[in-house]
């Protein structure tokens, strides 16, 4: 083994860095925790009620509306209907 290391002293350049094992380690623990984020986000996202609730005011504005066409004559037809 000692005669390696006169060998891998001529190829070794000191000015290069490398990251080695420990920035594997380190990369490949930042991916684990992307990927758990990203699994806990799409758990949570499927909770979600994407259904809007109806604003109080329209309802009111559309319940006045409904009230006032049906008190105007009783021979009116319904929406959609047809007469006869």
């Amino acid at each position: 083994m000692t005669q390696l290391v006169p060998l891998a002293a001529d190829s070794f350049d000191k000015n290069k860095v490398t990251p080695g094992v420990l920035g594997f380690l380190v990369f490949a623990a930042l991916a684990v925790g992307v990927w758990m984020l990203m699994k806990s986000m799409n758990r949570h996202m499927g909770r979600v009620d994407f259904t809007e609730a109806p604003n109080p005011a329209a309802v009111d504005a559309d319940k006045s509306a409904h009230a006032e066409a049906g008190s105007q004559s009783p021979s009116a037809t319904p929406r959609g209907g047809s007469q006869g």
